[in-house]
C-alpha cells in the first residue's frame, strides 16, 4: 500500500515535471520579432479591456509584458512565460517568468500579465537584481476590478502596478506574488 502510493506520487511528480518542460521548451522557441509582437498586441489587448492599465502606461517609467504565461500542475506546479521591458516605447531588454508551486492543484491556463514601473527605485531594482522575485523588493500592487475602482493616474503612490489578463483554462486561482522575473538574452 505505502510502496503503491510513493510511486503514484512520482507518477505525478514525473508527469508535472515534463509538462513544465515541454511547456518551456515551446516558450523559449519564439525569437525577439515574435515577442515584441506579441508583447504589443497584449498591451493594445489590456489598454482595449482596462482603461486605467492605459492612463497608468501614460506615468510609467518602464512597462514589463508577458503576453502568455502558461501554467500547469497537478500537485506539484509551475509557471513559465517570457516577455518584453519597454521604455519609452523602446524595447530594452528581455526577461522570463517563472514560478514553482505544490499542493492542492490540477489543471492548466494561460494568461497575461503587465507589470508597470512608476517608479526610478522598481526600475534600478529591475535593472540590478539578478532576479525579482514579486513579494519581495518594491512594491508591486496587482490591480483587480476592486483595486481598479479607487485607482486613478492622481493616486498612484506604489512602486509597480500589475495588471492580469486573458485568462484562459482551468485552474481554481492565478496569483503572480511569488513568481521570479529574470533577465534572458535574446
Amino acid at each position: 500500500m505505502m510502496i503503491r502510493r510513493t510511486l503514484l506520487n512520482l507518477l505525478l511528480v514525473a508527469a508535472a515535471t515534463f509538462s513544465l518542460a515541454a511547456i518551456s521548451s515551446h516558450a523559449n522557441a519564439a525569437t525577439a520579432e515574435d515577442l515584441n509582437k506579441d508583447a504589443d498586441q497584449a498591451l493594445q489587448t489590456l489598454y482595449k479591456t482596462n482603461p486605467i492599465a492605459a492612463d497608468i502606461s501614460k506615468k510609467a517609467k518602464a512597462v514589463l509584458v508577458f503576453p502568455k504565461i502558461i501554467k500547469a500542475g497537478l500537485i506539484f506546479g509551475g509557471s513559465y512565460g517570457e516577455g518584453v521591458l519597454t521604455k519609452d516605447s523602446h524595447v530594452v531588454d528581455y526577461y522570463n517568468s517563472v514560478s514553482a508551486s505544490w499542493g492542492l492543484q490540477a489543471g492548466a491556463e494561460s494568461y497575461g500579465y503587465v507589470v508597470f514601473l512608476m517608479s526610478d527605485k522598481a526600475e534600478k531594482y529591475l535593472d540590478k537584481s539578478k532576479g525579482w522575485e514579486i513579494g519581495v523588493g518594491p512594491t508591486v500592487v496587482v490591480v483587480n476590478a476592486g483595486v481598479a475602482k479607487n485607482l486613478s493616474s492622481t493616486s498612484l503612490k506604489e512602486d509597480a502596478y500589475a495588471f492580469i489578463f486573458d485568462q484562459q483554462g482551468l485552474m481554481a486561482s492565478i496569483s503572480i506574488e511569488g513568481t521570479k522575473i529574470s533577465r534572458i538574452k535574446r
